[in-house]
């Protein structure tokens, strides 16, 4: 498997690795059949996404995926941050192999959850698609 020397980078120096202890949202998702769980932690000031940290478990994919996906949302309004797809984090890593692509959805759908976590403890309605193709965790509020 041939992977672009910006999925090697934020695989072998992942940016804002971490975890947020008083984060304003939590968004968590895996995938079952790779085994692949990313949790985002959000630090927001003024719908400004002021602070990203991530853990990820899961393949060197996920890892980049997940870096990336911090880096394109750092310093954005909650709004951008929302716009994030996971068409963007693969361009911005220059491609990943086919068989790899579902790491970007992770991470699409982790910074939505994260989101949606944000909106339903500051007491506003989730108005995005938030919907995750995998197991859930208590963050995003599905356990089915």
């Amino acid at each position: 498997m041939q992977y672009s020397e910006k999925v090697m980078d934020h695989f072998m120096n992942p940016r804002n690795v971490g975890e947020i202890a008083d984060a304003d949202g939590v968004g968590c998702v895996g995938n079952a059949k790779c085994g692949d769980i990313m949790q985002i932690f959000l630090k927001i000031e003024n719908d400004i996404i002021t602070d990203v940290k991530f853990k990820t478990f899961g393949c060197g994919a996920a890892i980049a995926t997940s870096s990336m996906a911090t880096e394109l949302i750092k310093g954005k309004s909650i709004e951008e941050a929302l716009t994030l797809t996971n068409k963007a984090v693969v361009e911005a890593l220059d491609g990943l192999p086919p068989v790899k692509v579902h790491c970007s959805v992770l991470a699409e759908e982790a910074v939505k959850s994260a989101v949606a976590d944000y909106y339903r403890k500051n007491g506003k309605e989730v108005d995005f698609d938030c919907e995750v193709s995998c197991d859930h965790c208590a963050s995003c509020g599905r356990n089915d």
